[in-house]
């Protein structure tokens, strides 16, 4: 344990940790799990999924959050609203939207059902079409800011069998896979296996690589699209802790939510945001413990100065201002 807080107070005293000056505002969510953020091309939003099934869209702080589009077929809200979505049986009746990208060219929003697979949602919101799934596992997506691809990953076999995080740790398991959707083509492929818990995914500005981000390995992936190591894989970069979902800002770089993890006595996060270069250098690490104490965190995204922060465990969206030293 006084390990663990060394290295805090070591990442509080790099010159890049923006965690001094700044303001917080907690957005109340109509129930749990927000595990990602979208923002259409008007730049409304926040838009992001809960435990009960339901994508909402934040409308402002006279109006808060409102119900966008849902997942599950013929769901019932009397049934669904607010139901804790961990059971898979609530999960199978009321669908669990996880990632979420909006296409700009199309105005479409994409989900990663955990249970419906890959789905699509028009821009004005309603019932989601399902595109892919069968025996996925989806978690998170990316769009292909060039040609349109949808990336999205499937954690693996691991959790079919347990949700448990201090058991997924420990399995090292490394079934999970990159999927890629094709919307002109409406082909389903595989183009990369053996990942470890692969829960964060986002595409470069130009197209040429696609990162994943591997829970169990503390690490990102980087797969290769175009040039001479087109189809080729390496490690993008080494992690502090275990990473979740990965954004790309407007400037290219991206963002990871990051947690420093104590398993003994019981699981405990210590949960981090860390910005890295397109090159794969750590540029800013942001701490986020003040906020969210032990709390893991599953996405950190930047929109317009603010940084969005979202956590399955809360009921509500972290958004930070003036992060500065």
């Amino acid at each position: 344990m006084q390990s663990i807080f060394a290295f805090l107070n070591l990442l509080i005293c790099l010159p890049n940790n923006n965690v001094v000056s700044h303001s917080f505002t907690a957005i109340r969510l109509p129930t749990l799990g927000s595990e990602a953020f979208a923002f259409d091309s008007d730049n409304n939003g926040p838009y992001t999924g809960l435990n009960d099934g339901r994508i909402v869209k934040y409308e402002g702080p006279n109006i808060g959050f409102v119900d966008f589009a849902t997942t599950a077929p013929n769901r019932s809200k009397d049934f669904c609203d607010g139901k804790k979505g961990d059971n898979p049986e609530i999960v199978s009746m009321c669908g669990r939207p996880l990632g979420l990208e909006f296409n700009y060219k199309t105005g479409e929003l994409y989900v990663a059902d955990a249970f419906y697979g890959l789905m699509v949602v028009g821009s004005g919101g309603g019932e989601a079409v399902k595109l892919a799934g069968g025996k996925d596992a989806p978690d998170a997506l990316a769009i292909d800011p060039i040609n349109g691809d949808v990336y999205f990953t499937d954690v693996g076999s691991i959790f079919f069998k347990t949700t448990n995080m201090t058991e997924i740790l420990l399995s090292g398991d490394t079934s999970g896979r990159l999927l890629k959707y094709n919307p002109k083509t409406k082909r389903r492929t595989v183009v990369l296996t053996g990942l470890a818990v692969p829960n964060g995914v986002a595409v470069s500005r130009d197209g040429s690589f696609v990162l994943i981000s591997e829970y169990i390995a503390c690490r990102i992936t980087r797969l290769w699209l175009k040039g001479r190591k087109a189809n080729t894989s390496d490690i993008f970069v080494q992690l502090p802790g275990n990473p979740d979902n990965i954004k790309r800002t407007k400037t290219g770089d991206f963002w990871v939510a990051v947690n420093i993890q104590k398993l003994y006595p019981k699981l405990i996060s210590f949960p981090l945001g860390q910005r890295i270069s397109a090159n794969g250098e750590i540029m800013e690490t942001v701490n986020f413990y003040s906020e969210y104490n032990a709390t893991y965190v599953t996405e950190v995204h930047e929109h317009y100065g603010s940084m969005y922060v979202a956590s399955v465990y809360t009921d509500f969206v972290g958004v930070y201002k003036g992060l500065k030293c």
